[in-house]
């Protein structure tokens, strides 16, 4: 069996391809350069080439070929420009997911085979198997991998079956640290070289002046929602009494609206079983759910699909502001002011709405609060950020999602949901979050994603990714 590594000049790649020279298949190194321009890296040199000095050596010290192809003008076109394209439109997309599906098992997977390669192996932490399909061809299934820690089965939930066939991950069922003390004992140039990070094939950039190469920066207001818009809009009050309805029978546990986690690692919860046990789940629910959750199935089909469709939409912010004109100082200079408004305050400027993302930070730069400030929503067309003090701000969590009909994609293509159907999974929005329960509803109008409880920074044009136990079914586009 010929095999092609994707040798990055990292770790888990040399490590990859080294355990597939031992076990006696006919292994070559492919490096590939996706990126050229330096701009908004951080670093502001080329990367690249020292990981492919490092590639090489790797290569020559497993004792395989090593083969380098330019893939910078694909990468740019379905990768990169589809990145502006997104931001642009407000939306945050995952370079990551992208270069996984449009290069490395799609452009970069034909150079391999116009090479001779029979696979293409790569050095992600994420497992593989097949089983028989109905019709006696195989499925080909993917795993998250044994080291939970790293796991990257996220990044490759686009790939489909003709590619998955065709895909090796010799490390899927190793851990990091081992992965390390094999590339030390057998003294791999790669051993002590830390992991990439930031944008794939770009590396760590200031994403504003990375943007700033199509996108032209603006100034606009940045405006901080009040807990007082909540209780007046009827959206919000829709979206309560409708999760409200589709309590089971019973609960002394009642829905709620906001998220009790602050990160992927952090929760507001201390020492609570219950809590730890939904971020690990239960073998013996369905979905290895950690329970049957807290909304009646049949309350949730008895929702039309205009129903879930409003439940799915974000909460809108619709704040004018009046001036005012007032006198100042001993002159009694006239000034001009924001009249005080319930609902909300200009507190800042920001130099581009598409440049901020739901959920985000870092980056606002305004002070004068108590807690951190997080950006709840962005209003593309009027420039406008939209922001909300402290985790547990109502703007920040939200309960349902919902993927578009045409960007659903099941990658177990012998058992796709059909409209009408309602299961249970595990759902992550993020690479690294721990898996969520949701329940999951298909409708003509699209598959919707209600959580147990209600998730942090639900932000469109990311991935939501959902897992039955530790087996990943399929994904689409929020």
């Amino acid at each position: 069996m010929k095999v092609c590594v994707g040798l990055s000049g990292g770790v888990d790649s040399s490590v990859a391809a080294l355990l597939l020279k031992r076990a006696g298949h006919d292994v070559f190194a492919l490096f590939m350069q996706n990126w050229h321009d330096t701009a908004g890296t951080l670093h502001g040199d080329c990367e690249w080439e020292e990981d492919r000095f490092v590639a090489e050596m790797v290569a020559r010290k497993i004792g395989i070929p090593f083969y380098f192809v330019d893939l910078s003008g694909e990468y740019r076109k379905r990768v990169v420009d589809y990145m502006f394209d997104e931001y642009s439109k407000g939306r945050t997309p995952n370079p990551d997911v992208l270069c996984n599906r449009e290069i490395k098992f799609d452009a970069f997977m034909k150079c391999a085979f116009d090479l001779g390669a029979d696979f293409v192996a790569t050095g992600h932490y994420c497992r593989k198997d097949e089983i028989p399909g109905p019709d006696g061809k195989p499925v080909y299934r993917i795993f998250a991998g044994a080291d939970p820690n790293k796991d990257q089965s996220y990044f490759l939930c686009q790939l489909d079956q003709e590619q998955l066939s065709h895909a090796l991950f010799p490390i899927g069922d190793i851990t990091k640290p081992e992965v390390r003390r094999i590339a030390a004992e057998a003294d791999l140039p790669s051993a002590d070289k830390k992991d990439s990070q930031g944008i794939c094939f770009v590396g760590k950039v200031d994403l504003p002046v990375f943007l700033q190469q199509k996108l032209a920066p603006k100034e606009g207001d940045v405006v901080e929602v009040y807990d007082a818009y909540f209780d007046a809009d009827q959206h919000y009050a829709f979206l309560k009494n409708t999760l409200q309805s589709l309590e089971k029978d019973g609960l002394t546990a009642h829905v709620s609206m906001v998220t009790t986690y602050i990160s992927e690692t952090k929760s507001l919860k201390v020492n609570d079983p219950a809590h730890d046990k939904a971020f690990s789940g239960d073998p013996l629910c369905e979905g290895g759910c950690s329970s049957d959750g807290i909304f009646d199935r049949e309350k949730i089909a008895s929702l039309s699909d205009d129903d879930l469709q409003r439940l799915s939409e974000p909460v809108r912010y619709d704040i004018t502001f009046e001036t005012e004109t007032y006198r100042s100082g001993k002159k009694h200079i006239k000034k001009t002011r924001y009249k005080d408004n319930p609902y909300g305050k200009i507190i800042g400027k920001h130099d581009g709405a598409q440049f901020y993302t739901i959920g985000q930070r870092k980056g606002l730069n305004i002070g004068g609060h108590h807690d951190s400030l997080f950006v709840i929503a962005t209003d593309i067309p009027a420039n406008t950020i939209y922001v909300g003090e402290g985790h547990t701000h109502k703007g920040l969590s939200r309960s349902c999602l919902r993927i578009a009909p045409e960007d659903i994609h099941w990658i177990r293509e012998d058992i796709p949901m059909k409209a009408g159907e309602i299961r249970r999974f595990r759902v992550r929005i993020r690479y690294r979050q721990p898996l969520q329960d949701a329940t999951l509803v298909m409708r003509r109008n699209g598959l919707f994603i209600l959580f147990d409880e209600p998730q942090r920074g639900i932000t469109p044009g990311q991935f939501a990714v959902w897992y039955d136990h530790d087996e990943m079914i399929g994904s689409g586009v929020i």
